[in-house]
């Protein structure tokens, strides 16, 4: 295992206690800096380190990466090496830049001065549906009289394709969508009535494939750049009446928000456990043994407009997801689809096994019919309402380290007008 996941590493950055963002972390993100230029930067504590300052005084060799204004064209050894440079840098007893107030002054940048940007341009959005305990759910709730998991669920990783041009950074606010809905036996077109979120992870693509390569679960592992959090937007009144029989379409198309940050593989191995046992075996070319899935705590909020604080919904952890990534990108490529830089995989929405970890209101309200109170305010929820923000947060910990995400986090606007 690499050092820079060390446990016992300390760095001369003053990280606060239960930071997400320790030496044992440094993800890569963009930002726009205070001079408004792009930067691809590292994130210690509560600060952003900008690689590009870095390079501009020879700490970076400029020649093994011109890519420091973006992230399409960094692959999945180039993200490490720069990790394994900053966390050198950033060691407690490297006075290098620790001793340099000058460079400080340029290079390490307060959090709160630099804006966050998508971390890399979506070239593909593919959302699956691996979260068996949400997937059950959702078959309890609209086919009472059958089976809750459909014949495929077990035998092969289900996904759709979305849009990649709605997909938008955290704090973006995202505009209640309007679309086609069965009201009684009438049929409208308006704005949903029944916003929800999904809790899910994701992964970006950092190496593609060609044309007709299929990647084992093993393989598809090194095509890894980073992973973030996702929320994928869904209009569930909706999505009710258009997705049978080709399954979800403009109910999910309107928006994705996607957490800043590109958390490394290499900084989620300590996180690595086993996942639950597959019944029935899966087909020789899913098959994925061993560590092959995260032990990452995942929390949704909900802040009202009327309240002053977020109340949280839901706490689940992400290896109760049945597929595991690598799983779900043996499957992508099966057929022979060139996969691109750039690609953004994500999960499903992630629930538990019971009440109180459901990543969904659709699971938590039960279809609508047990609203959610909100304590300090009273008010009732069960689907979002405008003025509403949902906030996600993730984060794993080994022998007293936190590895996290940062958070997601959107607020709900009004319909435009027709």
């Amino acid at each position: 295992m690499s050092l820079t996941v060390d446990a016992s590493a300390r760095t001369w950055v003053d990280v606060p206690e239960g930071s997400h963002f320790p030496i044992q972390n440094l993800p890569l993100g963009l930002a726009c800096l205070p001079n408004d230029t792009e930067a691809v930067v590292v994130r210690i504590g509560d600060y952003a380190l900008d690689l590009c300052a870095l390079c501009a005084e020879g700490l970076l060799p400029q020649d093994d990466f011109p890519m420091l204004h973006c992230m399409m064209e960094l692959e999945r050894g180039d993200a490490s090496r720069l990790r394994e440079i900053a966390y050198d840098l950033l060691r407690e007893d490297n006075p290098r830049l620790r001793d340099d107030a000058e460079l400080r002054e340029h290079a390490l940048l307060s959090i709160d001065s630099v804006e966050m940007m998508m971390p890399m341009q979506v070239c593909s959005f593919v959302d699956f549906y691996s979260g068996i305990h949400h997937a059950s759910n959702v078959g309890r709730m609209f086919r009472p009289d059958m089976p809750p998991l459909l014949p495929n669920y077990r035998h092969l990783p289900v996904a759709y394709h979305g849009r990649g041009s709605s997909v938008y950074p955290s704090g973006t606010p995202i505009r209640r969508p309007h679309g086609i809905q069965k009201v009684g036996e009438e049929v409208l077109y308006g704005p949903t009535r029944e916003l929800d979120y999904e809790l899910e992870l994701g992964v970006f693509l950092g190496e593609g494939t060609e044309s007709g390569q299929r990647l084992t679960p093993e393989e598809a592992q090194n095509h890894i750049l980073g992973c973030v959090l996702v929320n994928d937007w869904s209009a569930r009144d909706v999505q009710r009446f258009e997705y049978q029989p080709l399954g979800p379409f403009l109910a999910k198309s309107f928006a994705t928000s996607i957490s800043p940050w590109l958390v490394l593989p290499d900084a989620l191995t300590p996180l690595l456990v086993e996942g639950q046992a597959q019944d029935p075996t899966p087909l020789p070319h899913l098959r994925h043994e061993g560590q092959t899935h995260l032990d990452l705590r995942l929390e949704v909020q909900i802040k009202t407009a009327k309240a002053t604080r977020p109340q949280t919904i839901a706490v689940t952890n992400a290896r109760e997801l049945y597929w595991s990534v690598g799983q779900q990108l043996a499957h992508l490529s099966s057929n022979g689809t060139p996969l691109e830089p750039g690609d953004l995989v994500a999960s499903g929405t992630i629930s538990g096994p019971g009440t109180g970890c459901f990543g969904s209101l659709l699971e938590a309200t039960w279809r609508g019919t047990q609203p959610i109170q909100i304590e300090e305010t009273g008010e009732d929820r069960t689907f979002l309402e405008d003025g509403d923000e949902v906030i996600m947060t993730a984060y794993g910990e080994r022998g007293g380290v936190r590895i996290g995400f940062g958070e997601v986090r959107a607020v709900v606007h009004p319909a435009l007008g027709d």
